[in-house]
């Protein structure tokens, strides 16, 4: 008997482990690491001393300039710093619980830089801000910072033993999920 498409597609979702709810759960996944990536700017910028100013997909000073360029600087780690520790810490979560909910929040967490970086425009993001104030190179930074997540992500698929295809998925889940969180963040600006 042949496998119809709609078929195919139910059983690869059931394979890669992705079912209505965690549909659902991709949603707040997003909006979660994106305010979690400011939140690292916020967190990096006020330590430096800066009066800093936080919302879902921007952090900045609240007048509008650093009190240094080490402020700058610190402020723009930030946000991949956290996000990579997000990546880390959902990570050992998936390591030690094997759920496809924290295996999701680990894999956004790449996804999401993966897609600011590659569609967002390079010259915008963290990556080039910090290359600007150390001096390097904008591409080495982000394959750095991507290097370093994609690594987590790797990790992840072999505790969880998915395969490409699954990540084909979770990739198509990630792209909706960010286009809701940039339509959210357009809307209540």
């Amino acid at each position: 008997m042949k496998e119809t498409f709609g078929n195919k597609i139910y059983n690869d979702l059931e394979e890669s482990r992705i079912d209505g709810k965690l549909i659902v759960a991709f949603i707040p996944i997003a909006f979660f690491t994106y305010f979690f990536h400011e939140f690292g700017h916020w967190t990096f910028g006020e330590l430096w001393g800066n009066d800093m100013t936080l919302s879902l997909n921007n952090s900045t000073t609240r007048n509008g300039h650093f009190t240094n360029d080490s402020g700058a600087l610190w402020s723009a780690i930030g946000g991949p710093f956290f996000t990579i520790l997000q990546g880390l810490i959902f990570l050992l979560l998936t390591r030690l619980t094997t759920s496809i909910y924290t295996y999701s929040i680990a894999f956004f967490a790449v996804f999401s830089r993966f897609f600011s970086i590659v569609f967002g425009g390079i010259d915008l993001q963290d990556e080039a801000r910090i290359a600007s104030l150390t001096d390097t190179n904008k591409y080495l930074v982000a394959a750095i910072v991507l290097a370093i997540l994609f690594l987590i992500l790797w990790r992840c698929n072999r505790i969880m033993k998915l395969n490409l295809k699954a990540s084909g998925y979770f990739l198509v889940l990630g792209v909706f999920a960010i286009l809701i969180v940039i339509g959210a963040d357009k809307i209540f600006r």
